[in-house]
């Protein structure tokens, strides 16, 4: 397909075939996960399930790619579902507008998934999602923290349990442990948070970018074996 020409020049055609006949599941699509499902579209992967229970809100322009004027009050998988269409209309896309729990946990990992990248905020459905995978043996990666942070990111892949300097890994280590979980594989910064007067996290333009980024490569290459 002519619109991954630029991409097949560096992977071949071979590994073009296997990302068009793979299938990647994102939990979660707003900063961090709305990037890393349009990196996955632009790089020709097949299917996309997405699920989200939220709507676009006015405080998602700075940062979510799906978040407009033109899109406030909307499903935000419904939003991106359009935008992955429009991309690449050969995607088969499944869109889920619900929170992930245990009550569907069966309906939405059922089925051949190649990976699942886990970009929920809520920690115990974080774990859920973790302990959920694991059980199905399927791989699976987590976003950690990628707010309140204003230099140049710097995101890395490597163990949670080898984490430092984010207080979100740090819980989460802990939660995982008491779920008997030993290891999981995240993309995480070691850059130091702010601490800011106010009650809710804040966030740049490209800090949640630069960790869609950094996860939809390291996914990508996982699926293509580089």
């Amino acid at each position: 397909m002519e619109e991954f020409r630029r991409t097949e020049i560096l992977i071949g055609k071979e590994n073009m075939d296997i990302l068009s006949n793979a299938h990647v599941l994102v939990v979660g699509v707003g900063g961090v996960g709305g990037y890393v499902v349009e990196m996955l579209a632009r790089s020709g992967v097949g299917e996309l399930t997405i699920v989200d229970f939220d709507r676009v809100a006015t405080s998602n322009i700075n940062r979510q790619i799906i978040a407009l004027s033109s899109t406030v009050g909307m499903p935000k998988v419904e939003v991106m579902k359009k935008r992955i269409l429009e991309i690449n209309p050969s995607c088969k896309v499944n869109s889920i507008f619900e929170k992930f729990t245990s009550q569907n946990a069966n309906k939405i990992l059922d089925g051949k998934i190649d990976f699942v990248i886990d970009a929920i905020d809520n920690l115990e459905n974080k774990v859920l999602l973790v302990k959920e995978s694991k059980l199905r043996n399927l791989n699976i990666i987590s976003a950690m923290g990628a707010g309140n942070r204003v230099g140049v990111p710097k995101f890395e892949i490597c163990d949670v349990f080898k984490t430092y300097n984010d207080g979100l890994a740090r819980k989460f280590r802990k939660m995982l442990k008491d779920n008997n979980i030993s290891n999981l594989t995240v993309a995480f910064s070691s850059e130091i948070a702010l601490k800011t007067s106010e009650n809710v996290v804040g966030s740049t333009s490209y800090g949640p970018a630069m960790c869609g980024a950094t996860i939809s490569g390291y996914v990508i290459n996982c699926l293509i074996n580089v």
